[in-house]
């Protein structure tokens, strides 16, 4: 495409023509009353007009002079200056300026952004003709506030003139249905406040009180930010709402709710002018030790620093605009004697404000203020014109002038590209291309806006650190940027920040400290979820972060440490040889054992005596050794049940008890036929001799075998690790399998041990030489003492206990055959028979 600079003079002429012709509204002249209209406060006539709308006055009534108004107009008019001046944007075609004061009121606002809409021109004109055509402009910059922009922008809308602000943040401005033209420069507050809330969370804060402007700027803010807090676990513990015209009684009530609150982290979402009223009362009640996180409105303000002689917000953090440097616009915006040029009354108020003169004395009250000459010393002065620290916002509305000459030039392009032919008709056009477009400045600053009017939202975060000169310094201490992933959107550097007091450690504001690993949190009734009480998890119960809300459950294997804030490895419990009750059934089982080995020694040595042979000596021997048997078989249940031990603990206590219980049947049967036997013509001891006693006894253990060897096909026992009896420990114990086998067991030993009671019980008055009876008699009462006892003791017992009482079930009953049946022969053995024998020599 052929470069501007080297267009014909012509071509450019014939261009200039073509936008000014579609430019124009074609509407016959509109006759009006010169007192009727508005005269703007800056004008410069141009081949395209843009209108500005600031507010060079805080009031309408008292007409206080606004400096920032000043501030604002004259960064349009330099981007409008050096537009002018090149050669590259728009070049032949000189843009001019309408820019009217709304003295801080809406409603003027509305009534100017109409004036620029309809275009009248005749109370400004040189020329004495009341009625002239009208001069739509073709784009308007401002308001600075949300709500003027929203009554604005709502009138504007039909007319499809571009809106573009500079510092209207509420994020209801980017809702295109509602505000179809309005664009801006500077980010919504919908990512500021959620910035704010992430800023918070970082930093701990769960217990905050917010500080609101009571405008759809502060409202709307707000609102963004408590949702967003309460998505990341912050609670709000008061918010209230502030206007500069508020009456004193209603500020002070603001305060008091301050002074009364627990938490120590203040959200202020104040405009500038809000700020400074409140510092005011915060100054007088001396509201210290706070720490203030502030929106972009305030935090970088240094008129709000210069008035904060009470160190209240020392220590602020929040965010900022970022810093933008744009030169030339420094030395432009201070050489203001070209207002002059624009609005003679306006630029001797602006002078005389500036100063402290006046350039007239026409009355008594100005005698004692000096005469302004017109060529003070603007560089000599330090004042809020002079001060350069809003300098990003006054970037905002150099990018704004620049959109639209962009926008602009890229409508004169089509038209050329286009053979000349009319593009476009209406405003409507140029607000499409501004939507679209997309530059760099002179900066290196990329100038957009996405499809709801805003650019992209980049803050810098501020920190307020006072010097040693009571001037505050706003430190960058880190960055946000929207555009990024939700991990990475905040950035804080490496840089020292200096809290409230001037304090290098970070404050804390929380409602309830942090519950420390091993406990939960559970809320407190009738307060916000910040407010909690810390509980200790329960048994079995763990908990491993702070803050938990909830205790997990240990794994089965597992249990809560002491503190609660792990779980270790359960304690397993077995009976072992190595503990004190392992010990004494150990020993009380060798014991048993060896007393019984003793016995058949003695029975075997005095095998040849009347009374081992008249006691059934194969029996005798074959029932001391069942029992030595069932003494060892205890053993088998001592030490970590295994699949083996499991097997073979139950089935050999089963057989050896039943072995036992068949010999003490058989001497029980033998002696009771014996009897009977001695009757004449009985003829019974021929089915009860020696091989039927054999038989007898491998019958009915043969019995118990058949018994355990389907207990051990069917279900067999096996290790089991038992959760249940302790809460803390793991129980390796061994499972029955099926339990009617271990009760069938049972209850063969049962059976056989009642039958062998009833018929010794019969044989009991026997003449003395078959007193054996009697012993047996006995002994099968301990026996099924025991084992009747053993029953409910073992099912109650836990863990262990149950297999010690078991085992004690085994030995007592052994002791009990041992003692009953062998002893007594034992003692006639060693004493009656030796005293014979001493007595016979």
């Amino acid at each position: 495409m052929t470069s501007p600079q080297i267009w014909p003079q012509q071509g450019w002429a014939l261009l200039h023509l073509l936008l000014m012709a579609t430019l124009s509204q074609a509407e016959e002249p509109v006759c009006r009353q010169r007192g009727d209209s508005e005269i703007p406060q800056l004008y410069k006539d141009g081949d395209i007009m843009l209108g500005g709308i600031f507010s060079f006055h805080s009031s309408w009534k008292n007409r206080q002079l606004n400096f920032r108004g000043f501030q604002f107009a004259q960064a349009m008019l330099f981007a409008i200056e050096e537009i002018n001046n090149s050669t590259d944007l728009l070049p032949g075609i000189k843009l001019g300026y309408k820019i009217y004061n709304t003295c801080s009121s809406i409603a003027r606002g509305v009534r100017m952004a109409l004036a620029l809409a309809n275009g009248n021109k005749e109370s400004f004109l040189p020329s004495e003709t009341p009625c002239t055509r009208p001069a739509q402009v073709q784009a308007i910059m401002g308001e600075t506030s949300s709500s003027p922009c929203m009554a604005i922008a709502t009138v504007m809308g039909p007319f499809h003139i571009p809106m573009i602000s500079h510092f209207a943040t509420c994020a209801c401005l980017s809702d295109k249905v509602k505000y179809p033209s309005f664009l801006r420069t500077i980010p919504s507050d919908y990512y500021q406040s959620r910035a704010l809330a992430q800023l918070v969370k970082h930093f701990g804060w769960t217990w905050v009180g917010a500080v609101r402007t009571n405008d759809d700027y502060g409202n709307n803010g707000m609102a963004t930010f408590i949702e967003t807090a309460e998505q990341l676990g912050i609670c709000l513990e008061y918010s209230e709402a502030v206007f500069r015209t508020d009456p004193p009684e209603k500020i002070r009530q603001v305060i008091n709710v301050i002074m009364a609150s627990t938490s120590k982290v203040i959200v202020a979402f104040l405009s500038h002018k809000d700020m400074d009223v409140l510092i005011h009362y915060l100054s007088n009640h001396n509201l210290t030790g706070y720490q203030w996180v502030g929106s972009e409105s305030w935090i970088f303000d240094s008129q709000i620093a210069a008035m904060d002689t009470h160190h209240i917000l020392d220590g602020a953090i929040g965010l900022s605009i970022p810093k933008a440097h744009v030169s030339g616009m420094k030395e432009f915006m201070l050489d203001v004697k070209p207002l002059n040029s624009s609005s003679n009354e306006l630029f001797k108020e602006f002078w005389e404000t500036l100063f402290s003169c006046k350039f007239r004395q026409n009355d008594l009250s100005d005698s004692n203020q000096r005469k302004c000459t017109g060529n003070e010393d603007l560089y000599e002065k330090h004042n809020s014109f002079t001060d350069m620290s809003l300098m990003p916002i006054f970037n905002n509305v150099y990018k704004g002038v620049y959109a639209v000459a962009h926008a602009l030039h890229n409508i004169l392009d089509c038209k050329r590209m286009c053979n000349n032919k009319i593009y476009f008709k209406s405003s409507v056009r140029i607000l499409q291309h501004i939507r679209k477009i997309q530059f760099k400045t002179k900066e290196g600053d990329e100038v957009y806006f996405n499809e709801n009017g805003d650019p992209a939202a980049k803050y810098e975060i501020i920190n307020w650190q006072p010097t040693q000169n009571d001037i505050v310094d706003f430190v960058p201490v880190g960055f946000y940027d929207a555009s990024l992933p939700a991990d990475r959107q905040l950035i804080l550097e490496n840089k020292t920040i200096l809290w409230t007091q001037n304090s290098l450690q970070v404050p804390l504001s929380v409602c309830s400290e942090k519950c420390p690993p091993g406990t939960r949190k559970v809320l407190q009734k009738g307060k916000p979820v910040c407010c909690y009480d810390c509980i200790r998890c329960a048994e079995g119960e763990f908990s491993n972060i702070i803050d938990s809300i909830t205790c997990e459950q240990c794994p089965p294997e597992f249990w809560s440490n002491e503190k609660r804030d792990a779980c270790v490895k359960k304690e397993t419990e077995f009976l072992s040889y190595e503990e004190i009750m392992g010990s004494l059934l150990t020993g009380a089982s060798l014991f048993g054992t060896c007393m019984t080995c003793l016995v058949a020694c003695i029975f075997f040595r005095y095998r040849k005596t009347p009374i081992v042979r008249a006691n059934n000596t194969e029996l005798s021997f074959l029932l001391l050794f069942s029992l030595t048997l069932c003494f060892l078989c205890s053993l088998t249940f001592i030490g970590q049940p295994s699949e083996w031990s499991c097997m073979l603990r139950h089935t050999a206590f089963g057989i050896t008890f039943v072995l036992c219980i068949s010999c003490v049947l058989g001497k029980t049967i033998v002696v009771l036929m014996a009897f009977r036997a001695t009757l004449p013509g009985s003829n019974v001891m021929k089915w009860f001799g020696p091989v039927q006693q054999r038989l007898s006894v491998v019958g009915f253990t043969l019995i118990q075998v058949l018994i355990c060897i389907l207990w051990l096909t069917i279900s067999p026992p096996f290790p089991f690790k038992n959760f249940k009896d302790f809460k803390d420990k793991i129980i390796i114990e061994c499972a029955l399998g099926s339990a009617i086998g271990f009760w069938a067991v049972l209850g063969y030993i049962g059976l056989l041990a009642l039958l062998c009671f009833v018929l010794a019980f019969l044989a009991r008055k026997l003449p003395d030489n078959f007193n054996e009876a009697k012993f047996i008699t006995f002994s099968m009462l301990i026996f099924c003492a025991v084992w009747i006892t053993f029953i409910p003791a073992y099912v109650s017992s836990p863990g262990k206990f149950s297999v010690a009482v078991e085992i004690f079930a085994i030995l007592a009953s052994s002791f009990g055959l041992l003692i009953c049946i062998f002893i007594p022969k034992c003692y006639i053995i060693l004493l009656k028979i030796h005293q014979v024998q001493i007595v016979t020599e």
